[in-house]
């Protein structure tokens, strides 16, 4: 039996981030070795706070968590996300409290610790704002260099954005080191909302893994107020879920049809702040091209996360 890939996920929960975490603990092919935290959705010391009591739903608060980055690398964030995850970033849902606390290090610190003593190729999903992978870049290259495949869930090659006309979310929290990291020579994939956005939770599938059991009820409680803002602002009949598809990605790899490009973010302050410039004319061999996300499969994305969420009450604890 194969041994399973180890896993980092760099976060900012989130609502989806949730699912992105419980996706993985629900995953027998990668072991979840360490939860970053980053500003974004929320502040920092709530993202932090949001994914120690993630884990502790699903009785796994054996995994660490480290906070990273309060603020992005050059410009503070115009705003977070509050509308769209609620004020605490859970959909309003106060999950019970963890007895773990965060590891003390910052979480470059951990991560790097982390890529340097591991003896096999560690995959890191990150699903949130790009700060500490651009910081783990610059103070630790050589960590940096041992990631196996960094899977970021961010961007956008030709369906615009979801916070301006021209930007991703994620992108635009913090435009400076998405440029920093997605123009580095990584082994990058880049899940942006070409693919997120046709990949639609419906209430069916929800209703399926919340009644597994008390961890999918819970998973399903926090998906009321974002089924509420996915149907106002996409018109969709359920959740688009953005980062348990980029999740899906670092446990399949190819699931996703993904495309060599070069991708370059665009850091002015002008209307196209944080836009993904995806040049799709030809393919790219240039040693810091990305493997953009083209094609999904979206039904089947969305079984598999519904089916995975649906065993995590039947695991031993």
């Amino acid at each position: 039996m194969t041994a399973p890939r180890p896993l980092v996920i760099d976060t900012d929960p989130g609502i989806d981030d949730a699912l992105a975490i419980l996706l993985a603990l629900a995953s027998p092919e990668v072991d979840l070795r360490l939860v970053t935290t980053v500003h974004g959705n929320v502040e920092l010391a709530q993202t932090t706070e949001n994914a120690l009591r993630v884990l502790h739903l699903a009785s796994r608060s054996d995994v660490p968590v480290a906070a990273g980055a309060r603020e992005s690398l050059v410009h503070l964030q115009p705003e977070r996300a509050g509308h769209v995850h609620g004020a605490a970033g859970l959909g309003g849902v106060e999950l019970p409290a963890s007895p773990a606390v965060p590891d003390p290090r910052h979480a470059v610190v951990v991560l790097a610790e982390l890529l340097t003593s591991s003896p096999v190729p560690v995959t890191v999903a990150a699903v949130g704002p790009l700060t500490n992978i651009a910081l783990l870049l610059r103070m630790f290259p050589d960590a940096a260099s041992r990631i196996g495949r960094l899977v970021v869930m961010g961007g956008s090659a030709g369906r615009g954005g979801n916070v301006t006309a021209a930007a991703e979310f994620n992108v635009w929290a913090d435009p400076e080191a998405a440029q920093a990291v997605l123009t580095s020579t990584l082994p990058t994939v880049l899940v942006g909302l070409d693919v997120t956005l046709p990949t639609v939770l419906g209430e069916a599938g929800i209703a399926r893994f919340a009644a597994a059991g008390p961890i999918g009820a819970g998973a399903a409680a926090i998906l009321k107020q974002y089924l509420a803002h996915a149907r106002a602002t996409y018109g969709t009949p359920g959740v688009v879920v953005h980062d348990a598809l980029a999740v899906t990605e670092a446990i399949r790899p190819g699931t996703l049809g993904t495309v060599r490009r070069d991708v370059v973010v665009d850091t002015g302050l002008g209307a196209g702040r944080g836009q993904t410039l995806v040049d799709r004319r030809t393919v790219s061999a240039a040693p810091t091209a990305v493997d953009v996300a083209e094609r999904v499969d979206s039904a089947a994305a969305v079984e598999f996360l519904v089916s995975r969420l649906a065993t995590l009450d039947r695991r031993p604890v």
